[in-house]
């Protein structure tokens, strides 16, 4: 075989993985847009002890065909603070055991030949893209018609190679002495390192399955590679926690360690371990009459078996002890007390924590959430500037409400920033609709953060007058400001609650109260500045205050609209 021939089949080998690695992306996206929310809610309701925890990581990852996303999706609930650390922790055990599937998934695309299957999945699959209402199955079947073509050539590309009879690739790999651990340790750091930088256990999984399939890679060696992808997997979940708070990253840090603890122990039995499963399969390692042909059928289910029990083995033995693991992820990431609340961080959204529309906009949502009570505490200044009585203190505070302002402004352009690529994906008209409201909402909030720096300015620039508000115009400021505050509660009510739970005429009763105490208050002004009761300018600078209320009030039922996906 000449040099080109072998640039042909490495460029097909390249090409398949690529091809097995998008179809991977593209039918486990499908599966999550197709679950959509429901994933959240199983997520969030089944993990009440570690069995439900652990049962609910297992049948979510079996569902998306991803434990990437699923650990990723645990990481950023920990985030939001949805999910407890221990909880997490569970839910990551069963993420591993449920990834197990996609090793069956492929060893049935190496035993069985479905290319006549593949095809016609192509066609029916564009099908349903062009179609409004199933595009997401669509998406699902040309995912899987990749994934499975890929195996079809990469099979097909094996065979070409013809490396069970290529004497350079027989005495390379024979030259590794498979009974020495360091040999097994060395093949083990390889599969890590390789599954570190495609961010595919998948495609190492192929790979795998092609060399030993072959007959050129031992069993040992191709198994080793395999506990290196259940450790290399977990970067994907420990960069997305990068930007993340302290809780997140332990989550993510638990898994590597939960992982490479199942390594450690392993290593122990490691013979006596894989020659079980061997056994149980019907595949004696030692046995060197077997056929290629059967090497090829026996060989891929050997490293699917081997996979799932070793998931499977570890879980059991260590789901008694994630309080221990909890502690220990605690002790290595100590909780860093930094004292600067009031600087800007988005505490939800990080780069690249979601990778699925749904589940990003849900990122968001919590982001905004916390958007609107971090306006609700800017309020709260105004209402303590205007009891404040020492000038200096009044400054600080008039200059913390400026800091704040400037945060708000720069929270509605990161958020408008995230949501804006979101948009960029393929999504439900659903979607599109929440992230329109969501547009919305954050504007709306910007501009409740510019109305409480009005009343500020306005409470400090009275404050420098000679004449000060009388006992009855500050009794009407403060009730003004309780009617405010209430309408700013009912706002974050909707953000923490679905919509089936919240009553929006709480809302609309609010805003009506501070209308009619607008048009009171504002017609009582009228006849106290005719009878000289105080000054013009001090009932200007009074009304000012009252009206910049009912503005704010207006924002807030805008926001109300917007999450409630009212009308306007």
């Amino acid at each position: 075989m000449t040099t080109a021939d072998y640039l042909i089949i490495f460029s097909k080998i390249l090409g398949a993985l690529a091809l097995l690695i998008y179809g991977m992306k593209v039918m486990s996206e499908a599966l999550q847009k197709m679950a959509g929310s429901q994933l959240r809610h199983i997520l969030g309701a089944m993990t009440t002890n570690r069995l439900t925890g652990m049962l609910t990581g297992t049948f979510i990852t079996c569902a998306v065909q991803s434990s990437s996303a699923t650990t990723v999706m645990t990481v950023s609930f920990v985030n939001a603070g949805l999910l407890t650390l221990a909880q997490a922790i569970s839910v990551i055990m069963g993420a591993n055991i449920g990834t197990t599937l996609t090793a069956w998934i492929m060893s049935l695309g190496y035993n069985v030949d479905l290319t006549m299957a593949v095809f016609p999945a192509f066609f029916v699959g564009i099908i349903l893209i062009y179609s409004k209402r199933y595009r997401y199955i669509g998406d699902f079947l040309f995912g899987i018609a990749f994934l499975f073509f890929a195996l079809v050539l990469l099979s097909g590309a094996g065979t070409d190679l013809d490396l069970q009879h290529n004497p350079d690739a027989i005495n390379f790999f024979s030259s590794f002495d498979i009974n020495s651990r360091w040999t097994i340790f060395l093949f083990l750091f390889i599969g890590t390192i390789i599954t570190c930088l495609v961010q595919s256990s998948a495609a190492v999984m192929a790979i795998t399955i092609l060399l030993c399939s072959t007959g050129v890679l031992p069993i040992y060696l191709g198994i080793a590679l395999v506990m290196g992808e259940n450790i290399g997997t977990t970067a994907t979940a420990n960069l997305a926690a990068l930007g993340a708070n302290t809780q997140a990253r332990r989550a993510a840090l638990a898994h590597l360690f939960f992982n490479v603890i199942g390594v450690v122990w392993i290593m122990c039995l490691f013979y006596p371990f894989v020659d079980m499963v061997c056994s149980v399969v019907g595949y004696n390692p030692a046995d060197t009459t077997i056929s290629v042909a059967q090497r090829a059928a026996i060989l891929p289910i050997v490293l699917a078996a081997f996979h799932t029990a070793f998931n499977v083995t570890n879980t059991a033995l260590l789901i008694g002890f994630i309080p221990q693991l909890e502690r220990l992820v605690c002790f290595v990431l100590p909780v860093k007390e930094t004292g600067e609340e009031e600087d800007f961080r988005l505490r939800f959204i990080q780069v690249g924590i979601m990778k699925t529309p749904e589940l990003s906009v849900f990122e968001a949502q919590k982001e905004i959430s916390s958007f609107g009570e971090r306006i609700q505490r800017m309020f709260g200044m105004v209402q303590d500037l205007l009891h404040e009585q020492n000038h200096e203190t009044a400054a600080k505070i008039v200059e913390r409400i400026k800091k704040y302002e400037v945060i708000s402004d720069s929270m509605e352009i990161e958020i408008a920033k995230y949501l804006d690529q979101v948009s960029n994906a393929h999504l439900s008209d659903d979607t599109k609709m929440k992230i329109r409201n969501m547009l919305r909402e954050i504007s709306e909030i910007e501009s409740i953060g510019d109305s409480c720096y009005n009343l500020a300015r306005t409470i400090s620039q009275g404050r420098n007058t000679k004449e000060q508000f009388t006992p009855e115009l500050r009794e009407n400021i403060l009730q003004m400001f309780k009617l405010t505050n209430d309408a700013l509660t009912q706002m974050n009510y909707t953000f923490q609650h679905n919509r089936e739970k919240v009553d929006v005429n709480k809302s609309f009763e609010i805003e009506n109260e501070i209308n009619n105490l607008r048009e009171r208050l504002r017609d009582q002004n009228i006849d106290n500045v005719n009878e000289h009761k105080y000054s013009y300018d001090l009932g200007t600078a009074y009304i000012d205050i009252i009206q910049e209320c009912e503005k704010l009030g207006d924002y807030v039922i805008n926001v109300v609209q917007a999450r409630m996906n009212l009308r306007r």
